[in-house]
């Protein structure tokens, strides 16, 4: 059993059923945002993301988040097996937009909004979360100039070079509340 279900009020679901509960995942990643987190115990960092992808790879629930190679968050995604994605009531947005704003290498974010880390199966989410998948990281790659069809995507995404590194997590928990 996990800290989130016995002490936190989360529920957990089979990764199978989340279409069974209202995941409407156009929604809630680009209009809601999210906050990919990773690390452990003292060590973690989170940040606010909204884009990525949700859907089955390898016969698997998964869910793929994209990080620009210089977010802090990425050291902690490159160090750890285990990371959390973790959806948020409307009432955490001034929360999510600082968590996209401002580095951890520079202050502590859950100082700064409230928010409470909880370590749970290898990694870390939020107290206040609504929705936390617990993903297993399964494939990880970098996107480059050389595989974009559509260069107009180039100019206007990646003028200064920083392409994202593609993290494909296979969704081992989701807990609900």
């Amino acid at each position: 059993m996990s800290i989130l279900t016995e002490k936190y009020g989360f529920k957990e679901v089979d990764p199978s059923e989340l279409h069974t509960m209202g995941f409407d995942p156009y929604k809630m990643i680009d209009k809601d945002w999210f906050l990919v987190t990773a690390g452990t115990g003292n060590s973690w960092n989170t940040m606010t993301a909204s884009w990525g992808f949700a859907g089955i790879m390898w016969g698997k629930q998964t869910f793929t988040t994209v990080i620009r190679p210089q977010r802090y968050t990425k050291e902690f995604l490159d160090k750890e097996n285990t990371f959390t994605i973790s959806f948020f009531d409307e009432s955490e947005r001034k929360a999510l937009a600082f968590c996209g704003s401002h580095s951890g290498r520079d202050c502590d974010k859950s100082a700064e909004t409230g928010l409470v880390p909880v370590e749970t199966d290898g990694s870390v989410t939020f107290e206040q979360a609504k929705l936390v998948f617990v993903c297993e990281k399964a494939y990880v790659q970098q996107m480059n100039a050389e595989s974009f069809i559509n260069k107009d995507l180039i100019e206007a995404n990646y003028a200064a070079g920083d392409y994202h590194v593609q993290y494909i997590g296979i969704i081992r928990k989701v807990y609900v509340k």
